[in-house]
């Protein structure tokens, strides 16, 4: 039998959100928003605009990581503030 072929990634790293992504969500966002405004277009519309396409983007991660980490991080965040932390 010839010898399978092996990814170069590390078992299951192709499903996780890395720094890069990241780097690279910052990178797009600045340049949409600096775009926007030099364009003419109102701060306040800018910022709305932004804000749909990060809520756009935090529900497809939830969504498609199952939602697991970001309720518990969501739930610890409400069980601190309701003790007062």
């Amino acid at each position: 039998m010839p010898p399978t072929a092996r990814s170069c990634e590390p078992d299951g790293a192709a499903g996780r959100f890395g720094p890069t992504h990241a780097l690279i969500l910052l990178i797009a966002f600045l340049s949409l928003g600096c775009s926007l405004f030099l364009a003419g277009t109102e701060l306040q519309t800018v910022f709305a605009l932004l804000s749909g396409c990060g809520a756009i983007g935090a529900a497809t991660l939830t969504a498609a990581g199952g939602g697991r980490r970001l309720m518990a991080v969501l739930i610890e965040t409400a069980v601190r503030s309701g003790a007062g932390r």
